[in-house]
């Protein structure tokens, strides 16, 4: 199990880059515009980075949803490697079935 503050400070992580996200793009949008004027441009970049550090998704960890393990992550099951085990050894994922050979 991942310390509760690293779990906690990834969700905090998650909510201040949804409330940002459409301010981030549109900025985005004007600091990466080559029709707009210069000047325009350099002012969206110094708001940009105005903005909270954490509100970056760039700075978003993945973590297991189960464990909040943030290595050995499945994107697609958004569980750990581990849990997906734990899970399958109960026979709890359908058509998984342990490996001999």
């Amino acid at each position: 199990m991942a310390k509760t503050s690293m779990i906690e400070r990834n969700k905090k992580r998650i909510r201040l880059a949804k409330k940002y996200e459409h301010q981030r793009t549109r900025l985005k949008e004007i600091a990466c515009d080559r029709m707009v004027p210069a000047e325009e441009r350099f002012a969206a970049r110094l708001k940009l980075a105005e903005l909270p550090r954490n509100s970056s998704p760039g700075r978003i960890r993945n973590r297991c949803v189960l464990s909040g393990r943030p290595r050995g992550f499945y994107r697609k099951l958004r569980i750990s490697r581990i849990a997906l085990r734990d899970l399958a050894s109960n026979g709890m994922v359908p058509g998984m079935v342990k490996s001999s050979w």
